[in-house]
This record gives structure tokens, C-alpha cells and sequence, in this order.
């Protein structure tokens, strides 16, 4: 397995995966932080593409990722993961909807177990993922680390002109 770093301006992710897909991103700090194994390798290499496409996320610049991804779970939590990247940039959906999408509309705490699990957070946007309230709920890299990326999103999606316009 091999590793990095990237810094951002939610601190320094660490990625990690193969030659052939990313498995994991993990938040520098929150629930789900994550440090390298002992075996894994250092090597930016592998994941090029992965760096710049989350630099330009950051920067405002992409909406939507192309990469390949590998991550981890069961065939629930899988169905939940796929779900998830069809939430649109700059929106949000709840548990609820994923759980009724998924066609498993009772199993509104198991979507929010699954989405807790989320292997590669920010890519796989669970960050998107709200309670039926509006609420901002529980988040692997922190409720901060949450607000910062809704933020960056709406700030820099089509919706944010007409937001800004409508709060003057």
C-alpha cells in the first residue's frame, strides 16, 4: 500500500491506495484520522491524479472527481457509497433519502452507520449528508471540517450567486 499527504485548507489529508485505485483518504483530525500503516510505502506517485483533482476541488475549480476508487466495505454500505456521489456538488440530501434511494427506506440508521464508515470521504462527498432537519450532523473529519466543505461548495456553486443575491 502506498501513502501521502496533500495539504489543504482543511489540513493535511492523508491518501492512500495502489497503483491502481485509491482506498482511502483519511482527516487529519475527528473520528475518522487516520496515520499511515508501518508497511506502507511513501510514494506521491500513485496518486497524481488524486492530488491534483483535490486541489482543484479546494480551489473552486471541480465539481465532480474522476478517479478510480476501491473503497472497502460491505454490499450495503458499497450501495450507500454509490449513492453518495450522486448527491450534486453545492447540495445536500438526508439519511432518509439515501436510505428511500437505495430502496431500504427503514434503514435510515444503517445509512448513517455506512456513511460514518466512508472509506474516502470528500471524493465519496458524505460530507453532503444532513439530518432530515437541516441539521448538521456527526462527521468523521469533524463538524468544523463539515461546515468548511458545504461552505466551499455553495460558495462556488450555481446556486451561489442567486444565494448571495437573495441575503442582500
Amino acid at each position: 500500500m502506498y501513502y501521502c499527504y496533500l495539504n489543504t485548507p482543511i489540513g493535511d489529508l492523508l491518501l492512500a491506495g495502489d497503483d491502481d485505485a485509491l482506498t482511502m483518504v483519511g482527516f487529519p483530525q475527528g473520528s475518522m484520522r487516520r496515520e499511515p500503516e508501518p508497511d506502507w510505502i511513501y510514494s506521491e506517485k500513485p496518486f497524481a491524479a488524486a492530488r491534483q483533482q483535490l486541489t482543484e476541488y479546494f480551489a473552486g475549480q471541480r465539481k465532480t472527481f474522476d478517479l478510480a476508487l476501491r473503497p472497502a466495505g460491505t454490499e450495503f454500505q458499497l450501495d450507500v457509497l454509490r449513492e453518495l456521489q450522486k448527491i450534486p456538488y453545492g447540495t445536500t440530501a438526508s439519511y432518509r433519502e439515501i436510505a428511500e434511494r437505495i430502496g431500504r427506506p427503514k434503514a435510515v440508521r444503517a445509512v448513517g452507520a455506512a456513511n460514518g464508515r466512508n472509506p474516502i470521504p470528500v471524493i465519496i462527498p458524505c460530507h453532503r449528508v444532513i439530518g432530515s432537519s437541516g441539521d448538521l450532523t456527526g462527521f468523521g473529519g469533524g463538524l468544523p471540517t463539515k461546515e468548511a466543505l458545504l461552505r466551499l461548495e455553495l460558495e462556488n456553486s450555481q446556486f451561489a450567486g442567486a444565494t448571495q443575491a437573495a441575503a442582500r
